[in-house]
């Protein structure tokens, strides 16, 4: 799919935020986190193929992310492709990608997103985030019909794509479980090491996080 524009400007945002000064400027003391979990039942398989990207060694990273959130398409443009580079390219860290459905906005373009196949599914939502100002809005469906032609989906697919219920389902159980297990606040919601951190974390905060658990 031709979405290899958008990767390569995120790789070169990661290259410039892994500069020397950047590193440096990294904080010192890890953000506080809301909660504590069983990590064992959060990585626990769920209804849908999981959204991993990295070595199955790395340290699990688990955030849960809506479509709609602006929160969630900041992190997914600002900081992913900076901390993707640092410690997903590098094998510390096992990133995962929940689905958390806000609204049924979010469940119709997460659908989307999976209609596409599981190894396009995160790309997906990438190219989904990155243009969240032009779909996510009163006219949803033009605005995922024009986000989503570049990946070669017609307006046909796209409204037979909506029609599945099996994976509407599936994504509303995603829901039900975070919930339950987490109990997810606000989205992003971030899960390391048995450990809830609700809300956007900076590319420093994750840093300060991870720092301790990688020794």
């Amino acid at each position: 799919m031709p979405i290899a524009p958008l990767l390569l400007t995120r790789r070169a945002l990661a290259a410039l935020a892994l500069t020397p000064a950047f590193i440096g400027a990294a904080r010192a003391e890890a953000p506080k986190p809301e909660s504590a979990v069983d990590m064992a039942k959060v990585l626990a398989a769920g209804p849908l193929t999981e959204l991993s990207i990295g070595e199955a060694a790395g340290v699990p990273v688990v955030e849960y992310g809506s479509l709609t959130c602006p929160h969630c398409a900041h992190f997914s443009k600002d900081v992913w492709p900076a901390f993707k580079a640092a410690f997903v390219d590098t094998g510390k860290v096992r990133y995962i990608f929940r689905e958390y459905s806000r609204n049924n906005l979010d469940v119709g373009a997460f659908m989307l997103a999976r209609c596409m196949g599981d190894d396009k599914t995160f790309p997906t939502i990438e190219l989904l985030f990155a243009q969240q100002d032009k779909w996510a809005n009163d006219k949803p469906l033009d605005g995922l019909t024009a986000a989503l032609r570049p990946t070669g989906m017609t307006r046909d697919k796209l409204e037979s794509c909506l029609k599945d219920q099996k994976t509407a389902d599936a994504l509303t159980q995603i829901v039900k479980t975070a919930d339950e297990t987490v109990k997810v606040s606000g989205t992003p919601t971030f899960v390391i090491d048995g450990k809830v951190y609700d809300g956007a974390l900076s590319l420093e905060d994750l840093t300060a996080i991870l720092k301790p658990i990688l020794k």
